[in-house]
This record gives C-alpha cells, sequence and structure tokens, in this order.
C-alpha cells in the first residue's frame, strides 16, 4: 500500500470523525464565552442524534435525498430547545452550571431511551437508509492528487463544518454581536454598564451551543453510526469539550483540535487496515481517542485561559 492509498483512506476517515466534534466544540465555544460552562454537550449530542434519527427513518419516503439535511435542521432545534433548561437553571435560577449540564446528559439519555423503547419496542432504533453517502465534490476533486486526497470519495458535513468554523469566528471576533457575547463572559458588570443585557446573551450562547451540538449529534448518527442506541454517543459530547479546551476556546482552536480528536477516533476504527498499525491490538487503538484525550489536556489547560467570568452566575450590581 502507497503513500497516496493511505492518505485515501486516512483522511477522509478524519474528516468525517472531526465533524460531529467541530459542529459541538463550537455551540461549547458559544456558550463559555458568554461566561457558562456547558457540560451537557454530550447530552445534546445524544438528542440531537435521536431526533434525526427518528425523523429520518419517519419521513425518508416523503423527502429522499434530503432527508438527512432536513433531520439536522430539527436535531438543531431539539437541542435548542433542549439547552433551555441549561440556561433557565443556570443563568435565571445561578444554579451550578456543572451540576445541571450533569443533569442534561442524565435527562437526554433516560428520556432518549425510554422514547427509543416506546416507539420501536427494543432498544435500539431500524437502520435508516437515508444517510450522508460518499460524494465526490464537484470540480475540486477534479484537482490532481489533492482533489483525489481531500475531495474524492468523501462526505459533505466535514466541509460544512470547517466553513462553519471560519464563519463563526468572524461572528465572534469581527461584528458586535460578538464582541457582545464576549464581554459578557469576561466582565459581566461592565458589559451591563455599557448597556448589553448579560442575561439575554448568555441565553443565546446557550441556546446556540445545543443547537450546534444537536446538529453534531445528527451528524455523527447519519453518517457514522446509521441507527441510535445507548451506545451512539459514547463520550464525543466530551471529547469536542476537550477540544474546545485545548483549541483555548477560540473557534478556529477549536476545529484544529477537533481534527485532531477526529484523527485518533478514525485510527482506532481503520487502523487494523493500514499496514503500520495492522499489528497492534485493535484494544489499544479503541482506547487510544480517549488516552489521547486525557494527555492533550494534562498538557494544555494549565496553559489554556477560560474567559475570566464562564462558570460564575451573575448578579446585577455585583463584580
Amino acid at each position: 500500500m502507497g503513500l497516496m492509498d493511505i492518505l485515501t483512506i486516512i483522511i477522509p476517515s478524519t474528516l468525517l470523525w472531526a465533524s460531529p466534534l467541530i459542529f459541538t466544540a463550537l455551540g461549547g465555544a458559544f456558550s463559555e464565552k458568554s461566561g457558562v460552562v456547558n457540560i451537557g454537550l454530550e447530552g445534546l449530542m445524544v438528542i440531537g442524534a435521536f431526533s434525526s434519527i427518528v425523523f429520518n427513518l419517519a419521513y425518508a419516503d416523503t423527502l429522499g435525498g434530503a432527508t438527512p439535511w432536513v433531520a439536522l435542521v430539527v436535531a438543531m432545534i431539539i437541542g435548542a430547545l433542549l439547552s433551555v433548561l441549561h440556561a433557565v437553571a443556570s443563568i435565571t435560577f445561578r444554579a451550578d452550571q456543572v451540576v445541571s449540564g450533569v443533569a442534561i446528559n442524565l435527562l437526554a439519555v433516560g428520556a432518549a431511551l425510554f422514547l427509543v423503547k416506546r416507539i420501536y419496542g427494543k432498544g435500539q432504533t431500524d437502520i435508516i437508509q437515508e444517510s450522508f453517502g460518499k460524494v465526490d465534490i464537484p470540480l475540486l476533486s477534479d484537482i490532481p492528487i489533492i482533489g483525489e486526497i481531500f475531495f474524492s470519495n468523501t462526505y459533505w458535513p466535514p466541509f460544512v463544518a470547517i466553513l462553519v468554523s471560519f464563519i463563526i469566528w468572524y461572528v465572534m471576533y469581527k461584528t458586535p454581536f460578538g464582541l457582545r457575547l464576549r464581554s459578557v463572559g469576561e466582565h459581566p458588570m461592565a458589559a451591563d454598564t455599557m448597556g448589553i443585557n448579560v442575561t439575554k446573551m448568555r441565553y443565546i450562547g446557550v441556546i446556540l451551543s445545543g443547537a450546534l451540538a444537536g446538529i453534531g449529534g445528527g451528524v455523527y448518527a447519519q453518517s457514522i453510526s446509521s441507527d441510535f442506541g445507548h451506545a451512539t454517543i459514547s463520550g464525543q459530547g466530551f471529547m469536542a469539550l476537550a477540544a474546545l479546551i485545548f483549541g483555548k476556546w477560540h473557534p478556529l482552536g477549536t476545529m484544529g483540535a477537533a481534527l485532531f480528536f477526529g484523527f485518533a477516533q478514525s485510527i482506532s476504527i481503520i487502523g487494523n487496515s493500514l499496514p503500520f498499525l495492522e499489528n497492534i491490538p485493535s484494544v489499544y487503538l479503541l482506547i487510544a481517542p480517549y488516552v489521547l484525550t486525557i494527555l492533550a489536556l494534562t498538557g494544555f489547560i494549565g496553559r489554556a485561559d477560560a474567559p475570566k467570568a464562564s462558570g460564575t452566575p451573575y448578579i446585577k450590581g455585583t463584580r
């Protein structure tokens, strides 16, 4: 197997596994930049995966090839609605944000599995027929060498995720909205004295995090697992949170970190088909993404500065 053959296997797989992490981690960036810690990304991914698969199975015959994309919109809406619970608890009632996030994780998993059993009479859904299949990106796939590696036999969601990363970077750092969002996460009292509604901005940040995490779960379910069960989302939300920290809460850094973790996840799946990894026991490949997550955090978390007011409820008139 030549270098080109290896790259044409590794790169599309890396991009595929990274795309749910990118969407979810970018959602976490919105929440944390506004000053609200969102440990509930895992649960938001779960509910996004569940809702997208249920919608896909119900409407595939009607919508045809557009079903996965419409299902992502549904996952986005459901994720945003669930995140409102976290916003109400942590912003309005000033509950502990970590505890609220953990509650979201438990609620999402429990509710999704309960509904799956009620709807399908078993522990997992059926396999979807309309998914994000492999495609050749028009025009770009015709580029010599690069086209074959990056844009042939690949998937649409990773490129959408990368594009969204740049859009979010622009919104967060080049627009008045982004400045207001970051200000309430750094110094909410100063923002309040300038006439910025801290509560409103934090609600927006948390709801956007739920919407993007829902999309992340929908992408994972419809492009990787193709169904929903108790193990469909198994740590990807926490990995996205790690990517957010590893990327120092910056949208483009977060995207890069998510690509790194996506690479680790893809190697755990395709490693046995690569000549330089074929003799490594599969169990080591399967635990590699989680080990790399821990190593990345222990190596970089001390040098990554979170938004100063992240995790601190704001009470008007107090510092």
